[in-house]
């Protein structure tokens, strides 16, 4: 092995899993060298990850009883040529700490590199594929004398200049004595992993905003986090995007065109378009069993003018809400029994996964090397986790009967 060429052992080693290439880091230097490696450690995600399979992976978070705030959080696969269409299920093992009744989540944000954030009791950083679990600390921040934060918007990206991951959150502020909203006045709050600390965002928003908080899918492209929202002027309302670029810590107002015939009426979704490194919109109506999708794709993510309608896809039936988009007509969504359903060229597949009380969240999985250490790794702590198989899948009476 030895003899072999560094770019030939690369070339094998990027098509491995992340758990092999840890057992492969002991077996002598050169090969640890090689996969610890920045160099390496960046392509592996883009190679790995972008090799023709026939299995697809997904990281789903749910809460699968009636009762207690737990959440489960999955790695669910399944093989696109098998003709009996069966799952697999790995569940997480949180640590000890972190695996209760009183531990839950509400939003996955991801992957980035392979980096998952979970926003919830407590907000996580984590890589599923090295087994790392990382509580974010409390954000030492209180809101101004005389308001209360009602809604925390958050966001999770990359910064490509500093190798720092982020997570910003923007909350909007009341009043205490009337009890409304203190129109135009925002807080921004960002974590660097970096530094494993808080700090206040100095940049302004572009007012006047106000942000949905319908819009499930991670939405990240040219290192900038969005959300969908709607400003309010001569007395009608026009749809928006709010955007944070996660380098210069500024924010952006994208404007939209009028795609939606009305906000009661229908859904907007925001969505990745990773061919063209821009944002798009996914627009269906909130009533009935069979639902058309309408994209809209922003071509030139610089250019507000350049929203165009992609196409339009339907009709689907007893579709609930979008939870996920993977573009060429592949959507993930949970339905009116809050099953997880994958709609795939004009094909439907129950993923066999349920959640109550709308807790069904959906991205896809990802191999990384990517690791949540930073530098004292005493005051940086990451915890490990494993998976193990999921009892749950399969198991509907078991479902019904909590």
């Amino acid at each position: 092995m030895e003899h072999l060429p560094r770019e030939l052992v690369s070339n094998v080693f990027s098509r491995l899993p992340a758990k092999v290439l840890l057992l492969c880091k002991c077996v002598c230097k050169s090969w640890f060298d090689l996969i610890t490696d920045p160099h390496f450690v960046t392509n592996y995600s883009v190679v790995y990850n972008n090799l023709q399979s026939q299995e697809e992976h997904l990281l789903v978070i749910r809460r699968p009883f009636f009762s207690g705030l737990k959440t489960y959080i999955s790695v669910l696969s399944w093989n696109v040529n098998d003709p009996k269409e069966l799952l697999s299920s790995d569940v997480l093992n949180p640590p000890y700490e972190h695996n209760s009744d009183h531990k839950y989540w509400t939003e996955i944000m991801g992957p980035c590199n392979g980096i998952y954030f979970l926003e919830g009791n407590p907000n996580v950083l984590m890589n599923p594929s090295l087994g790392q679990f990382k509580a974010l600390p409390e954000s030492p921040f209180t809101s101004p004398h005389g308001t209360y934060s009602f809604t925390d918007y958050a966001g999770f990206g990359f910064d490509p200049r500093r190798n720092d991951y982020k997570v910003v959150v923007i909350k909007d502020l009341w009043l205490k004595e009337t009890d409304e909203r203190q129109v135009g006045y925002w807080t921004a709050e960002l974590y660097s992993l970096n530094s494993n600390s808080w700090r206040k965002v100095d940049a302004a928003l572009p007012l006047p905003i106000k942000i949905w908080g319908s819009s499930r899918v991670y939405t990240y492209a040219n290192n900038c986090c969005h959300w969908w929202g709607f400003v309010e002027e001569s007395g009608a309302s026009e749809d928006v995007v709010l955007a944070f670029d996660m380098v210069n810590e500024s924010f952006r107002k994208i404007k939209v065109p009028r795609i939606r015939d009305s906000s009661d009426e229908k859904f907007a979704t925001l969505a990745p378009f990773e061919e063209s490194a821009s944002i798009g919109v996914v627009v269906y109506p909130v009533r009935g069993s069979e639902k058309y999708f309408d994209v809209w794709v922003m071509r030139d993510y610089w250019n507000e003018g350049s929203w165009v309608k992609l196409y339009s896809v339907g009709p689907v039936q007893v579709i609930y809400k979008l939870v996920g988009f993977y573009g060429s007509n592949r959507f993930l969504w949970k339905d009116n029994n809050e099953r997880l359903v994958l709609y795939d060229s004009e094909k439907t597949r129950d993923l066999q996964v349920y959640g109550k009380y709308d807790s069904i969240r959906a991205a896809r999985y990802t191999e990384s090397l990517v690791s949540l250490h930073r530098g004292n790794e005493f005051s940086h702590k990451c915890l490990s986790c494993s998976l193990v198989p999921d009892p749950l899948l399969h198991d509907t009476e078991y479902l019904i009967s909590f």
